[in-house]
């Protein structure tokens, strides 16, 4: 498995990748994969990796701006999705591994994730490589009707940010 940067030539494989996460309902709040042009518009251009293996993508990860405003600018919002066939096979924590090491070479001193409560395997994944959980977001956003809560969780740089 090689972890590179994302080209939009990957973006097939990569929103069918985002459609398996939404249709496991704990995920996210989308309920439509978005254009490659509208999701390009809310991704930075830096931090967009995927997981390959044979030419075939096994996961992404990507960074959002939280904020417009520049007192933010450090701070990066993850996104990361594994194809259904690839989970629990270590994919998403080399993911987040480089996603971390790229996003301090790129100056964010935090990143931080919104989880579903639900989504035990995300939560796990964050924990191990190093985020640690800050609170509760109760009853946020509606997903097909329903109140969902947010767990939100942070990672604060040890080399970026610190003076």
């Amino acid at each position: 498995m090689t972890i590179r940067n994302m080209q939009p030539s990957d973006w097939e494989q990569v929103s069918q990748i985002y459609a398996e996460g939404m249709a496991t309902g704990f995920a996210t709040f989308e309920t439509k994969v978005p254009s490659f042009e509208h999701w390009d518009k809310s991704h930075t251009d830096h931090c967009r990796l995927v997981a390959e293996e044979n030419g075939i993508i096994l996961g992404w990860a990507a960074l959002s701006p939280v904020s417009s405003r520049c007192v933010y600018g450090g701070v990066g919002e993850v996104s990361v999705y594994i194809a259904a066939n690839s989970r629990g096979k270590g994919v998403g924590k080399q993911l987040l591994q480089q996603l971390i090491s790229d996003s301090e070479k790129e100056g964010y001193w935090t990143l931080q994730s919104g989880i579903f409560p639900e989504n035990n395997a995300s939560v796990q994944l964050h924990e191990k490589v190093g985020f640690r959980y800050i609170g509760k977001r109760e009853r946020v956003g509606k997903l097909h009707g329903e109140w969902k809560d947010n767990l939100l969780f942070e990672k604060r740089s040890s080399s970026v940010g610190i003076d």
